[in-house]
């Protein structure tokens, strides 16, 4: 949208507050909607709006759009490094959260489910190694329905009500009785009219359209256990989909992604890594320091003398934490040979010497295994 003014998209001015920007992007989202409106230019315009509401709503891009006219700021950088898709296979981006904002109840006459509860939601948050390995606390931004600001998620209007259906009679169903060849049949669904809450309003909320929840953009605090796993979720009670008019609020559900590490191969608790040593040193043993995964922290690892390509040395307890225990898995490093480097004449002879000795004495205890074979002292 490059070139329009964000504050001109949603008719605000410059200085406006939250709660003004919110309740612009809310009255134009509705009308723009794809599902409401039949303008050709609907969805594109929704888009825009939608566009404007994500940076003006976020206190960071927008600090860096009304300075620097980039939601980015003048490096480029400042997204939140988090992936906002449905865990359970779905996505759950703003189109998904307007579906169900404009598939909700209204006011007094909207079909809906029988069921008022928000839906749980689920993203993808992505760690290091390290923050997997030490814990840590992360902050993560989002899309939600959440309770109305203006209705404090009742629904009701200043100066309306709610009251029982005149149609269900408060019992959230209606039942039909149809005459048929095999005598009077009884089928019950859900009343249309007040979608089985029982309950209709007749003055609803004009920014949620008396729902109690309208789209807003949150921010929770989550609490990373040190030695959490790779696909592993961690839930945040009630900060899913608000309910309808006060109903239950859904559950966030994040799941865990730890990226791949420079150094690391992690593999249950245990950590795996190569360390190199040259063949001279593969020959008498050498002692190798590392950085372990915690900060700070150094690792000693003790090649033993005659070591051979691709052999493991386990030093215990310089793994990844075991998730609620104080114990730690092992550090295993693959060792890897290599020549020699920047060896002088003087020591490339005395080596060969020490080669050419070995291989007389080899050829000299042959020639006597020959000679015991075949019967001479």
């Amino acid at each position: 949208m490059a070139g329009k003014d964000y504050y001109e998209v949603l008719g605000v001015d410059r200085g406006a507050d939250a709660k003004t920007i919110k309740r612009a992007f809310l009255k134009r989202a509705r009308k723009l909607h794809p599902d409401v409106s039949n303008d050709p230019d609907a969805e594109e315009r929704f888009k825009e709006v939608n566009e404007a509401y994500s940076v003006l709503s976020d206190e960071r891009k927008r600090a860096n759009y009304d300075r620097f006219g980039t939601a980015e700021g003048p490096g480029g950088f400042g997204s939140d490094y988090v992936d906002m898709s449905d865990i359970f296979g779905g996505g759950f981006g703003i189109n998904d959260i307007f579906d169900s904002f404009f598939g909700g109840p209204a006011g007094r006459s909207s079909a809906r489910q029988a069921s008022t509860r928000g839906r749980d939601m689920g993203l993808t948050l992505h760690i290091t190694l390290e923050e997997a390995a030490a814990g840590c606390k992360k902050s993560i931004a989002y899309e939600r329905l959440a309770p109305c600001d203006d209705c404090g998620g009742t629904g009701v209007a200043e100066g309306g009500h709610e009251k029982e259906c005149g149609r269900c009679h408060g019992t959230g169903v209606v039942r039909e009785v149809q005459r048929t060849i095999f005598g009077q049949m009884q089928s019950q669904s859900v009343c249309p009219d007040c979608g089985g809450s029982g309950k209709v309003i007749d003055k609803p909320c004009e920014t949620c359209d008396g729902q109690g929840r309208a789209p807003s953009r949150e921010t929770v605090d989550i609490e990373i256990p040190a030695g959490i796993h790779s696909g592993q979720s961690l839930s945040v009670s009630g900060r899913g989909e608000a309910g309808v008019r006060g109903d239950r609020a859904g559950d966030l559900i994040v799941r865990l992604e730890v990226d791949q590490h420079a150094t690391f191969e992690r593999q249950g608790d245990d950590l795996l890594c190569r360390v190199t040593v040259d063949s001279l040193e593969a020959i008498v043993g050498k002692s190798v320091e590392m950085d372990g995964i915690m900060a700070g922290e150094r690792v000693t690892v003790t090649v033993p003398a005659l070591c051979e390509f691709g052999q493991q040395v386990r030093v215990g307890g310089r793994g990844m934490p075991r998730m609620g225990m104080r114990a730690r898995g092992n550090l295993i490093a693959v060792v890897e040979i290599v020549p020699p480097e920047g060896l002088t004449p003087e020591e490339r002879g005395d080596i060969a010497a020490i080669v050419n000795a070995r291989a007389d004495a080899d050829r000299a205890r042959a020639h006597a295994n020959a000679g015991r074979n075949h019967g001479h002292p």
